[in-house]
């Protein structure tokens, strides 16, 4: 009897890289394709497809490498959970940005083997992602990540000790989930001002057009400077806060072989959405003596990438990320730390996206860690 085979995913505006996805993935066996409905799509991905998923549906179905395909019954991030019970199948296979922890979990749990292909071209094919399809014809606004500092840019946090966050702006070579800590909330304001791409010029000014803009007056929950300006302002950049929702000053890091050494050693692993209605604020300890070593990991890790110090830069990047999660300790949960216990053998170094409660976890490693997702910063010359 032949193995059965199971992927999972999308699969919107169909194009060449599913193809020569599913033709690898069919050489384990019988192939079996799971869809995310349109729902979960919208909910994931913050949008709706651009293909139903009866056309979805359709499509694949019609590809040769493809025994069945059929849309998940489940929702979510693990809507495809029940489907994988029913079909039993010997092999998942995904691509490494399509790897997550829980997907691993949950085949180890099961008896199914996952296996982790490279996103490889069939031969005399250039390479192709539904991501940056999209971005060719629509929305190339970036995304963003916060290496330290992250809570400083509340008043809140720095009325106790002024100090720095340090961010990384990044081409949207992938679509990152919503309520993942990537700043899509700012990212979707940003789309109403500027649906297809940013504006070339004097991107500070873009960052306070875009921070005014996502917090309007009279608003009680303010969206910190730093995810509009992470999106805004290429390159490396750090900005101070003291006491204020917007910093006092500015500097910025776009040497080539700094950002070639961020992007080698840094990796991001995918967990899930954050849960609706998380207070990450329901249980905090800000003070003066928690505050301060939030500032001091910061200076850290900057003088750590400026000497391109890797050791250094690790233990800053932990120092950062203990000292938001004693102030914030909702960031993190059992679950969550149980993910990250699996990366300690690998990563020098961890902490989530954003404000966490799950998302995505940054990883600091000497070597790329498998089935983990590569970053692309955005140059100061993309501009």
């Amino acid at each position: 009897m032949s193995k059965k085979v199971f992927v999972s995913g999308c699969y919107d505006m169909l194009h060449s890289g599913h193809i020569a996805f599913f033709k690898e993935a069919s050489s384990y066996g019988d192939l079996y394709v799971g869809i995310g409905s349109d729902a979960t799509v919208d909910e994931l991905k913050g949008r709706k497809t651009i293909n139903s998923e009866q056309e979805r549906i359709y499509m694949i179905n019609a590809i040769k490498y493809v025994k069945q395909a059929f849309v998940n019954s489940g929702s979510g991030i693990l809507d495809f959970e029940d489907d994988l019970k029913q079909i039993k199948p010997d092999f998942f296979v995904v691509n490494e940005d399509g790897y997550s922890p829980s997907k691993k979990e949950l085949c180890d749990a099961l008896g199914i083997e996952l296996k982790v292909l490279s996103r490889i071209p069939d031969a005399g094919l250039p390479e192709r992602s539904t991501t940056a399809i999209r971005s060719a014809g629509n929305c190339t606004l970036p995304y963003r990540i916060d290496l330290a500092g992250t809570w400083i840019d509340q008043p809140y946090v720095s009325k106790y000790h002024p100090g720095w966050a340090i961010t990384l702006s990044l081409e949207p070579v992938i679509e990152y989930n919503e309520r993942c800590g990537m700043s899509t909330s700012t990212r979707n304001a940003a789309k109403k001002i500027w649906p297809y791409y940013l504006p070339l010029e004097k991107p500070e000014k873009l960052a306070e057009i875009l921070f005014k803009f996502e917090n309007t007056p009279g608003s009680t929950l303010i969206s910190g400077a730093q995810d509009a300006i992470g999106i805004c302002m290429p390159g490396l950049v750090r900005h101070y806060y003291d006491n204020a929702y917007w910093p006092l000053k500015f500097e910025s890091i776009h040497k080539e072989e700094t950002l070639k050494w961020l992007e080698s050693h840094l990796c991001m692993a995918m967990l899930w959405p954050r849960e609706p209605g998380l207070d990450l604020l329901g249980e905090t300890y800000i003070n003066t003596e928690n505050v301060k070593p939030l500032t001091e990991a910061a200076d850290e890790v900057w003088e750590a990438i400026k000497e391109r110090d890797l050791e250094k830069f690790a233990a800053g990047f932990s120092k950062s990320f203990e000292a938001q999660t004693k102030m914030f300790p909702e960031m993190v949960n059992d679950r969550i730390n149980a993910e990250i216990e699996k990366f300690k053998d690998k990563a020098l170094a961890w902490k989530l996206a954003g404000a966490g409660g799950g998302g995505y976890l940054i990883l600091v490693s000497e070597k790329p860690i498998e089935g983990t997702m590569r970053i692309n910063i955005r140059r100061k010359e993309a501009l």
